[in-house]
C-alpha cells in the first residue's frame, strides 16, 4: 500500500509544469523567457529581497568566475524532492545548490587533461568558460571542463553517468552549451588554446557520442562569443561570428550570420552584411552577441547585431536571400555613434517575448548612449552614457516585419542579457569597466580593470515601458564580467566575479 502511494506522488510530483530554466537564455532558442512563472509580476517585484547569498569556493581567473546558473525541479533525492540550482566555475569545479535552503547539495572538482601552452590573460582565462545545460528527462547536467571534456553527471548526485569524453579543442573557451534532440552543442571564440573556432555537436543518443563540427575559420578569427552560444529553431543550428579573413569558398565566413543543419552540421545558410569589410577594418565583431530565434506571424524570425549598433531582422529560412546579402531589416544605426570597438554597441544576446496582446518584444543590451541617428523611444528615463537595455516591438511594414522602437531604460553599466517573465524585464547592470586600453593605447590587464570596477545591480522593469518596479540598489558588493540571469519558481539568480550566487525572491511563501 505504502509503495503505491509513492509511486503515486511521485508521478504526480513529475507531472507537475515547473518554471525550470535548463540552459542559457531557459531555452535552445535563447528567447530569456520564463513561461511558467507563477510567482513574480508586475504587482510584487516591488518587494523583492535578497533570500540568500552562498559564496562558493571557486577562484576567479582573470575577469572570470561563475557561469549564470541553471536549474530543474523536481529532483527526487534521497532527502527527498529538490529544487537544485547548478552553476560552474573557473577552478573547473561544479556545483549543486539547494534552492530552497541555499546550500551545496554536492559539488565536483574535475581532473584537468594536460596543460594550456597558453598563459591566462583577460581574453583567454584558461578556464571553465561554458555555462552547463541539463538533461531533465535523463536527470544530468552536462559540463565543459577547460580541458575540452564533456562530463555529463548525474544530477541527484554528481556521478559520471558516462566516461568523460573531449568534445570541443582542449583550453578553447566554449560558450553556453545547448541542448537539441538529443545533441549536444558548443561554439568557440577568441582562437584560445590556439583553436580555429567553430560549432561543435555531439549525439548523446549514440552509444560512442560522435562529435561533429564547423569550422567558421581555415586560418583564424571569426569567433563566436555571444554569451548564449548558438541558438537552435527549426532543426538549425544559428550563430554570428566576429572578425577576421573572409572567403566563402575557402571557408571563411568573419562577421557573418550562419545557419548550420543541426543533425548534419553542415552549412545550411549564411548571411555577410554588405559593409563586412569595414565592419572587420573597425574591430565591430557581430560575434560578441548571440542571436534569438522565434517565430512572429507566418515568419520564423533571427534577430542580431553587434558592436557596430544596428539591429538586423533575417527570415531564419532564408538568412540572406539568393545573395546572402539581402536581410529583412536592417536597422540605422542605434548605438555606438563613436565607431568603438570596446564598450560600445550591442553585447551578450539578444531577449524576446510575446505578451498576451500577441505582441513580440526584442530587449537588447545596448552599450554606450543611443546614436543620434536612433529611433526616438516611446518611453526613455534620462541619458544613458554607460549603457541600457533597449526595448522594441516587431511589427508588419510593407508586408515585412520591422522593429519599432518602444522605451530605452534608465543608466546601466553595463547591461547584462535580460530574462522576461509575466510582463516584467529583469536586467542586470554588472559594475564592469570594459575599457581595454588606456589613454596612449596600452591594452589594460584584468587587474587594471577590475580596480576600476563598480558593483552589480539587479533591476526589475517594467516589460512594456521600461520604468523601474524595482532595483538592488548597493547591496551586491561584488559586479560581474560576461555573465547573464536566470529565473526559475520565484527565485531571480545573480553570480558575481567573488564567486558568490545571489538568490532574489519574495521570500519563502
Amino acid at each position: 500500500m505504502f509503495s503505491r502511494s509513492f509511486h503515486g506522488l511521485l508521478l504526480c510530483a513529475l507531472s507537475l509544469t515547473a518554471a525550470d530554466w535548463l540552459t542559457f537564455g531557459g531555452d535552445p532558442s535563447r528567447s530569456g523567457w520564463q513561461k511558467n512563472e507563477e510567482t513574480l509580476n508586475v504587482s510584487n517585484v516591488k518587494d523583492l529581497k535578497i533570500e540568500w547569498q552562498l559564496k562558493l569556493d571557486n577562484v576567479p581567473k582573470e575577469m572570470y568566475s561563475l557561469t549564470a546558473p541553471v536549474s530543474v525541479d523536481p529532483v527526487i533525492t534521497p532527502k527527498g524532492f529538490k529544487e537544485l540550482l547548478f552553476v560552474a566555475g573557473t577552478s573547473d569545479a561544479v556545483y549543486a545548490i539547494d534552492a530552497d535552503s541555499g546550500k551545496i547539495f554536492w559539488q565536483k572538482k574535475f581532473t584537468i587533461v594536460g596543460e594550456s601552452k597558453q598563459k591566462p590573460h583577460w581574453l583567454c582565462p584558461v578556464a571553465l568558460n561554458a555555462t552547463p545545460v541539463i538533461d531533465k528527462k535523463s536527470r544530468t547536467v552536462h559540463v565543459v571542463t577547460s580541458d575540452g571534456y564533456l562530463h555529463s553527471l548525474n544530477v541527484v548526485n554528481g556521478e559520471d553517468k558516462a566516461t568523460p569524453k573531449a568534445f570541443v579543442p582542449p583550453f578553447s573557451k566554449p560558450y553556453s552549451l545547448n541542448l537539441y534532440e538529443g545533441v549536444l552543442y558548443a561554439a568557440t571564440g577568441q582562437g584560445c588554446g590556439g583553436a580555429k573556432n567553430g560549432v561543435f555537436a555531439m549525439d548523446l543518443t549514440q552509444p560512442d557520442r560522435p562529435v561533429t563540427e564547423f569550422r567558421v575559420t581555415t586560418t583564424g578569427g571569426a569567433g563566436i562569443w555571444g554569451r548564449a552560444g548558438v541558438a537552435i529553431g527549426n532543426g538549425r543550428v544559428y550563430a554570428e561570428t566576429g572578425d577576421g579573413p573572409y572567403d566563402v569558398a575557402a571557408g571563411k565566413f568573419a562577421d557573418t550570420f550562419l545557419a548550420l543543419d543541426a543533425k548534419t552540421m553542415k552549412l545550411a545558410d549564411y548571411y555577410t552584411p554588405a559593409n563586412r569589410a569595414w565592419i572587420t577594418k573597425k574591430d565591430l565583431d557581430m560575434g560578441c552577441i548571440s542571436p534569438v530565434f522565434f517565430k512572429y506571424k507566418k515568419w520564423d524570425l533571427l534577430a542580431g547585431g553587434g558592436k557596430e549598433g544596428v539591429l538586423f531582422l533575417l527570415d531564419a529560412n532564408s538568412l540572406g536571400g539568393a545573395d546572402h546579402r539581402t536581410p529583412l531589416y536592417r536597422s540605422q544605426l542605434i548605438t555606438n555613434e563613436d565607431v568603438d570597438f570596446a564598450g560600445r554597441g550591442f553585447w551578450g544576446s539578444i531577449s524576446t517575448w510575446e505578451d498576451k496582446d500577441g505582441t513580440r518584444w526584442l530587449y537588447l543590451p545596448a552599450y554606450g548612449p543611443p546614436a543620434s541617428t536612433a529611433p526616438k523611444f516611446e518611453h526613455s528615463y534620462g541619458e544613458t552614457p554607460n549603457g541600457s537595455v533597449m526595448a522594441f516591438k516587431v511589427e508588419e511594414k510593407d508586408g515585412k516585419p520591422a522593429p519599432v522602437a518602444a522605451w530605452n531604460s534608465v543608466d546601466m553599466k553595463m547591461p547584462e542579457p535580460v530574462v522576461i517573465a509575466n510582463g516584467v524585464v529583469f536586467a542586470l547592470s554588472n559594475g564592469e569597466y570594459v575599457r581595454q586600453v588606456d589613454e596612449s593605447g596600452r591594452i589594460l590587464t584584468s587587474d587594471e580593470r577590475i580596480a576600476k570596477k563598480t558593483h552589480a545591480t539587479l533591476y526589475a522593469l517594467d516589460a512594456k515601458t521600461g520604468k523601474v518596479l524595482y532595483s538592488s540598489g548597493d547591496q551586491l558588493k561584488s559586479w560581474g564580467h560576461f555573465s547573464g540571469l536566470s529565473l526559475a519558481n520565484g527565485r531571480v539568480y545573480v553570480v558575481t566575479h567573488d564567486s558568490t550566487v545571489h538568490a532574489f525572491s519574495l521570500g519563502q511563501q
